[in-house]
């Protein structure tokens, strides 16, 4: 199974440390991201080790999503999250710019499915960085926004 990888970057108008609070609080996330975030629940934490069950809803289903995650303290967060559909090595990290905040997102996807790995590459691409955009980039934008009014 070959491995597909999303890749995008972003700049937020917000300093890091407010950037960090929100995409750190996976509990909060249904919250913050309801169209792809549907449940999250902290199973266990040791200093910035997590282990996340998750339900998460990709192009309108919902998949239940084991993460085992790193946070890095305003610099963003590592974590690998196991379904019954994929594998991911997914990175979130935070770089401080002159506008603000840097996002660099890379998610390196393996689908367990034979079948679906011959169509992942219309599943992951362009359109999945998109509808990524849209559904989280965006609504972050949204929440930092709102937030400094």
């Amino acid at each position: 199974m070959k491995e597909k990888v999303l890749q995008g970057s972003w700049i937020i108008d917000a300093p890091v440390e407010d950037v960090y609070r929100i995409i750190s609080d996976f509990e909060r996330a249904p919250e913050y991201f309801p169209i792809v975030a549907k449940g999250m629940r902290v199973v266990s934490r040791e200093g910035n080790n997590l282990i996340i069950e998750a339900t998460t809803n990709t192009f309108g289903i919902n998949f239940k999503v084991g993460m085992t995650t790193t946070l890095m303290p305003n610099v963003g967060f590592k974590s690998i999250n196991v379904s019954k559909l994929a594998i991911e090595d997914e990175q979130f990290l935070l770089e401080p710019v002159a506008e603000g905040t840097r996002i660099n997102y890379i998610n390196k996807v393996t689908i367990k499915n034979n079948i679906l790995n011959m169509f992942s590459r219309l599943i992951i691409g362009k359109g999945a960085l998109k509808f990524w955009e849209f559904a989280y980039i965006n609504r972050l934008k949204k929440i930092l926004k709102t937030e400094k009014k």
